[in-house]
């Protein structure tokens, strides 16, 4: 045992020995893991183990840990779930002119807050607001950092201490459980429930209406469905009923949307400008969802109204940085060209991506995927439906393809050290398991050779 312990280098011997990591890590991050080392090789030793003792092993393992270290824990990963807006991995990609104007403003000073015509101080909203103006018909706008505080300031500006009618139907749980009562909780106003979770009626609006109501609410109900013997009151009849009592309409219309879907060949979805023109005097949604751009919440409506919502403290604390502004101002800019936007926006030219042509690079990918697996498993490419994702459009699908991937032995372990081995490779590989099959769905892989090449990294 002796003799080992003496055998161990010092920390100073394999430093001097290995100068090309303290060139690459740095010397205290190298010494750290070299003491690590040292601490377990002395602690094996003294447990009557025997140590390994072979420098060049050594080096290799402390590579590995230098790199695992420094490897950033939020990675870019291969969405092949099924689900192209996916809250867990991201929710929408944004395009190539978002990400540019992202780094051209990151490397310096921009103009973010500074009027360059007047040389006076400017409003940041203003690099956004004439084009969610342009595309909602609202007369102003603003935003904050998601959708939920859009809600939160609208509210706690225009209800403050006062009552909110709500449809018992349309108090929704979004993501991460947070519920529109908790939301109107944290407002500071009051929730009234009205009508039933199946039925609600314009009565039950107008009789919920006094002196203490603030304004009437309609939240769109985008990630679940009621069906059966049913009734909501739209959004015209609420506007009309809002503005006879000289109240505000506020519409949460959730996942946001700016297209006529049905055109696209995508289920129907409201649109922002829809209920501009129902009467909503105040809109708010997503800007990460359908929309296609940087996570954001939009509200948009009545320029007396945005103003008031725009002088509340609470903006500051939820307003947006220059890289999100950036990326938002060019996700928006793509929807003046309709042509181009269905190519150069990932949300849209993934969930309008044909089947055949899914299947086709399912047929290309076979060969590669079957050999790399090995005896062990069968692949085969095999019709599926994707979901959109993120709360739109909850019972709609579209047909898809995807690798399927059975063991052949049926051992659900060897399935799962598969599914494993998918997230360890350089780019993790994420899928879905449905019913003892693994499927990669590949609506959403648009960079074929770098999964291809990364394939054999595979450790199974």
């Amino acid at each position: 045992m002796n003799e080992s312990l003496r055998q161990l280098p010092s920390v100073d011997i394999l430093l001097q020995r290995w100068p090309e990591k303290i060139d690459r890590w740095g010397r205290e991050q190298v010494t750290g893991v070299i003491r690590e080392q040292l601490d377990g090789a002395r602690a094996e030793i003294l447990a009557g183990s025997a140590a390994e003792l072979d420098l060049d092993q050594w080096s290799l393992k402390i590579d590995g840990l230098l790199e695992q270290a420094s490897r950033s824990s939020l990675r870019p990963v291969f969405n092949l779930s099924g689900t192209v807006l996916h809250t867990n991995l991201g929710r929408a990609s944004l395009p190539e002119q978002a990400l540019a104007a992202v780094v051209a403003v990151s490397r310096g000073a921009s103009n973010l807050e500074f009027d360059l015509a007047t040389g006076e101080r400017g409003d940041r909203d203003s690099h956004v607001e004439a084009l969610i103006c342009e595309f909602t018909g609202a007369e102003a706008a603003t935003v904050v950092n998601n959708n939920a505080a859009a809600v939160l300031l609208v509210l706690n500006t225009l209800a403050n201490n006062r009552q909110v009618p709500v449809s018992r139907g349309e108090l929704v749980e979004i993501g991460g459980s947070f519920r529109i009562p908790e939301v109107m909780q944290r407002s500071n106003c009051t929730l009234v429930e009205v009508g039933a979770t199946n039925r609600t009626h314009l009565k039950d609006f107008s009789d919920a209406i006094n002196t203490e109501t603030a304004l009437l609410m309609k939240v769109h109900t985008s990630n679940y469905v009621v069906q059966g013997f049913t009734e909501s009151v739209d959004e015209a009849q609420l506007a009309s009923l809002a503005h006879s009592h000289q109240l505000p309409f506020v519409v949460d219309l959730g996942s946001g949307n700016l297209l006529d879907f049905k055109a696209l060949g995508l289920p129907p979805e409201p649109t922002a400008a829809q209920s501009i023109d129902a009467g909503a005097d105040i809109i708010t949604f997503s800007g990460d969802k359908l929309l296609g751009g940087p996570q954001c919440g939009m509200i948009a409506g009545s320029r007396e109204l945005i103003q008031a919502i725009k002088k509340n403290p609470l903006k500051r604390a939820l307003r947006l940085d220059k890289m999100t502004l950036a990326a938002l101002a060019e996700v928006l800019k793509l929807y003046r060209d309709p042509q181009r936007l269905k190519q150069e926006l990932p949300t849209l030219r993934q969930l309008t991506r044909p089947q055949q042509d899914i299947f086709e690079l399912g047929q290309r990918l076979l060969t590669a995927v079957t050999a790399q697996l090995g005896d062990g498993f069968t692949v085969s490419v095999e019709a599926c439906n994707s979901q959109i994702g993120s709360g739109a459009l909850p019972v709609e699908t579209l047909p898809s393809a995807a690798l399927s991937i059975v063991v052949i032995s049926g051992d659900d372990g060897a399935l799962r050290g598969l599914i494993a081995a998918l997230r360890a490779l350089p780019m993790p590989v994420v899928g879905r398991l449905n019913n003892g099959v693994l499927l990669l769905d590949l609506r959403c892989l648009e960079d074929e050779s770098t999964f291809i090449e990364q394939l054999s990294a595979l450790q199974l």
